[in-house]
């Protein structure tokens, strides 16, 4: 199938079928980069997950910019920013007068209410799998000592997420660096000691 067709495919469905937008979409896109198409790994979409949280603008338009750049460079960027968000404004512009008229009914917010718990049940599951991979990298005391601080920023302390990240991945690259600099002085020490004997 050709590339295009399924970045088109991938990002309609997942923009036709992702409720309430923002975070309820992203299990979906997921589901289409890496599951059904392969475009990247569960790694790699957690990291862009991150980066794009860091940026303006719609989460799953960026996620959608990204992977189509990745794939297909700027066309690929194009067609999937255009399949992901065409579908909904669309169906907005066809339904919007119909749906406003039933927008006290009974009907529509008994199914609002009975799609929540899977939009949550979706995000809890991602969030889960995001957790098993930070223990596989930091162990389970770092995971849940970095998971604690993050809820204290984000909850308490009520700083956006994209602040949080930006501190997380900054002081994750200083300790990075610390620990590549301390590496290479023991490595120098070591050739000395080696050059002396």
């Amino acid at each position: 199938m050709n590339v295009y067709l399924q970045l088109t495919i991938g990002l309609a469905r997942s923009g036709v079928l992702g409720y309430g937008g923002g975070p309820s979409v992203i299990p979906l896109i997921e589901h289409e980069a890496v599951k059904k198409y392969n475009w990247m790994t569960s790694e790699e979409f957690g990291d862009t997950l991150a980066l794009a949280n860091t940026l303006p603008g719609p989460i799953a338009t960026k996620m959608s910019a990204y992977i189509g750049y990745k794939v297909k460079g700027s066309m690929g960027a194009f067609v999937a920013i255009l399949a992901h968000i065409l579908p909904s404004i669309v169906a907005m512009i066809g339904l919007l007068s119909f749906l406003y008229s039933f927008r006290d009914s009974a009907i529509v917010s008994g199914m609002v209410q009975a799609v929540t718990p899977v939009v949550a049940v979706m995000l809890a599951v991602m969030a889960f799998s995001f957790l098993k991979k930070a223990s596989n990298g930091l162990g389970t005391k770092g995971m849940l000592a970095t998971a604690l601080l993050c809820l204290i920023l984000l909850e308490l302390l009520v700083i956006h997420p994209g602040i949080v990240i930006v501190i997380f991945l900054t002081s994750a690259f200083a300790y990075a660096t610390y620990l590549n600099r301390k590496k290479g002085r023991q490595e120098t020490e070591e050739q000395r000691k080696d050059v002396g004997s």
